[in-house]
């Protein structure tokens, strides 16, 4: 394995609202009674607010593991307390600016669809240095953006779509690593009609993946559609849609992509031990979702207790 991964995320812009929580850890946990920040921050990355990125927080402590004080915890603290202003709740002119230098994550969990088990994979900024500034880059493209190591197994073409309104692109399918080298899978979108022939012509399969590093940008747009229905009488009716946009768009990438095999930057062993690593923590994850359901499904309905209560002579409400 190559002795630098890449995978770095670069976010900055205003503080456009947060759902960050305040939580103690439980008495089994490894530190137990441990105060803890936990949930997103949103930022604005342009100026007229519609790029809107998230950045997610997994358990943020008052003190570092070498026992300092957690800069990070500090300023996630005051977004909380509302000491620090954002732009939903005082205005774009009072909202912190903030820098956050993160890393590519992904989300990864069940949910019953017609029956079957389907896994989701959401790719997300996860943790990161954050800080405040007094200014943003001036080139808002610079604002949002992600620069990965990947190992690519999959190039799909999608033509033009007029009435979707979509344009021609292509999905890169591929893995990146967090700092543990867990392999994590992204789609990466190329719209550069060049950048689609070259990820194309690189043949990238399962049996023949490709090793290289890209670079882009991060796009979060939210769109309101507005839907008009007139009535017999009165006011027409009105009803508003919000759709979510969120998009990695590659516009870089290495030349000559890293070289995969024996005393290479990756080889086939260790590609084969990610893969097989993933396999297993995804096969825990639809235990520990069986057993969850498992328990949920034979613990006692509050009807039930009610009418134990009621042979007892009591009522629980």
């Amino acid at each position: 394995m190559k002795k630098q991964i890449f995978n770095r995320n670069h976010v900055e812009g205003y503080l456009y609202q947060h759902k960050l929580e305040k939580k103690v850890t439980g008495a089994n946990s490894k530190s137990p009674n441990t105060p803890y920040i936990t949930g997103t921050i949103e930022l604005a990355t342009d100026d007229a607010m519609t790029n809107i990125v998230s950045i997610h927080f997994t358990y943020v402590t008052a003190l570092t593991k070498s026992g300092s004080e957690n800069r990070t915890f500090k300023t996630l603290s005051n977004i909380i307390d509302e000491n620090i202003c954002s732009v939903m709740k005082h205005g774009k002119d009072k909202a912190q600016k903030f820098v956050v230098d993160t890393a590519m994550d992904v989300n990864e969990f069940y949910v019953d669809r017609d029956g079957k088990e389907e896994l989701v994979s959401a790719m997300r900024n996860e943790g990161g240095f954050i800080s405040s500034v007094d200014a943003l880059n001036e080139d808002e493209k610079a604002r949002a953006t992600f620069d990965s190591d990947i190992i690519i197994y999959k190039v799909q073409h999608f033509d033009a779509d007029e009435e979707k309104e979509t344009p021609e692109r292509a999905i890169v399918n591929g893995y990146v690593m967090n700092f543990r080298n867990d392999f994590l899978p992204v789609k990466y979108t190329v719209l550069n009609p060049n950048a689609i022939a070259y990820f194309e012509d690189l043949d990238a399969s399962e049996k023949n993946p490709v090793f290289t590093r890209v670079r882009g940008q991060q796009v979060s747009t939210v769109t309101v559609t507005r839907k008009e229905e007139e009535g017999a009488f009165g006011e027409s009716y009105v009803r508003e849609f919000t759709n979510s946009h969120k998009d990695f768009v590659i516009n870089w990438a290495k030349k000559d992509p890293y070289e995969i095999g024996e005393d290479c930057d990756i080889s086939a062993a260790e590609i084969k031990k990610g893969l097989a690593d993933r396999e297993t923590n995804l096969a825990t994850k639809k235990k520990e979702r069986a057993e969850y359901l498992a328990n949920k499904n034979n613990a006692p309905s509050a009807f039930a207790n009610n009418a134990a209560a009621a042979d007892d002579g009591e009522f629980h409400f």
